[in-house]
């Protein structure tokens, strides 16, 4: 029997496993967050990033990709490395997968995906909603051994608009982001125009010009050379 696996963040671009079929679609009933944090790839136990999970709406339809697997060997070495590179979310839940052709009759039904409990006291990735600028500003921050937080987020838009079904949170969100990086750089480069010499001298004209210095006469006899102009050296 084949085996289906939804992916609605990092493994709609980055699978890391072998499929035979893959499938652009939606699950019904869960709205993608920010709430979950990551320690070991995107951030640190200082500083950990945040990275997308499921939380109930049942309101809400959420975009993805669904994997199917049908040789079984291939899908526990799957399932192995999922268990591995999925280890923030500590719940493998069974859902209804619809597609656009089948907005309201599921073409696929226990499917497979990764989510966490939203329990704070029994799961430590879990780290809840806060306001949007905090959440932004640690993911602006945050970075880990497979690089910055703000990475994992920009390619999770450009994953959801290649699939032709962005997610206006995530990218209002990374956006952001972005402002915070902008601004960022803005101030570090007014720091280290600030600790310039020559940048501080220009911006109060008190550059010092090159100039001429002409030694002054010389006796005839006393040098068999002529007097050079030196020409100083602007510092």
């Amino acid at each position: 029997m084949a085996m289906w696996i939804f992916g609605y963040a990092s493994l709609i671009w980055k699978t890391g496993f072998d499929y035979d079929d893959r499938i652009v679609g939606f699950i019904k009933g869960y709205r993608r967050t920010f709430h979950l944090a990551c320690y070991e790839h995107r951030g640190t136990d200082e500083l950990p990033a945040r990275v997308s999970t499921l939380e109930p709406d049942e309101e809400a339809i959420c975009w993805g990709v669904a994997y199917c697997i049908k040789d079984g060997v291939a899908a526990e070495k799957a399932m192995s490395y999922l268990s591995v590179r999925e280890s923030e979310y500590d719940m493998i839940n069974t859902i209804e997968f619809f597609t656009e052709d089948s907005p309201d009759v599921p073409v696929l039904s226990e499917v497979l995906v990764f989510m966490s409990t939203l329990d704070k006291s029994n799961n430590r990735y879990y780290l809840g909603a806060a306001p949007k600028e905090d959440i932004a500003l640690q993911i602006a921050t945050a970075t880990g051994p497979c690089g910055p937080n703000c990475d994992y987020l920009f390619r999770l838009v450009e994953a959801l608009r290649e699939i032709g079904h962005e997610d206006k949170d995530v990218t209002e969100l990374a956006s952001s982001v972005r402002k915070i990086i902008d601004e960022r750089k803005m101030q570090n480069k007014q720091s280290n125009a600030s600790l310039n010499p020559v940048s501080l001298f220009a911006s109060q004209n008190l550059v010092p010009k090159p100039h001429l210095m002409v030694p002054a006469p010389v006796q005839m006899g006393s040098l068999r050379h002529s007097p050079r102009l030196l020409k100083s050296q602007a510092r």
